[in-house]
């Protein structure tokens, strides 16, 4: 099975998950770059704002019904629909994709072209119905 190229049912998330896991096996920094690039962007999309901060001198560690230990400061993380995902992912692959035009004026062909390849492999994630017709990005490593 073509990491890539999963079944439609399986969601991005773990259809970057894969395909990273899949890129470290067969050592493609370009690959693994991108895809680890685009797995932080959707973790910090998930991170939630940070709580007002206690005024300087109030409370502390022995303040009836303080909590303390580990994961005590913990809350739970955004969940992100799968819209909202596939939505920075194509942020991430046009970001790339405007960068590679930057380096062609610029007369860097190579970095273009590498970012050319990191675009396609994170927009190769996406479900087959979401291209064109004809596009066959991701079927050629």
């Amino acid at each position: 099975m073509d990491p890539l190229r999963p079944e439609a049912d399986a969601d991005i998330l773990a259809r970057l998950r894969l395909a990273l896991a899949e890129a470290l096996r067969a050592r493609d920094t370009i690959a693994v770059s991108a895809l680890r690039s685009a797995l932080g962007a959707i973790g910090n999309a998930e991170a939630v704002e940070p709580g007002e901060a206690a005024p300087a001198g109030s409370g502390g560690p022995h303040v009836a019904g303080a909590v303390s230990g580990l994961g005590a400061a913990e809350v739970a993380r955004r969940s992100l629909s799968p819209a909202q995902i596939e939505g920075i992912v194509r942020a991430e692959a046009a970001e790339r994709e405007d960068a590679a035009r930057g380096y062609e004026r610029a007369g860097q062909a190579d970095r273009a072209a590498r970012l050319r390849r990191e675009a396609q492999l994170l927009l190769a994630v996406l479900p087959d119905e979401d291209r064109p017709a004809g596009d066959e990005r991701g079927r050629a490593g």
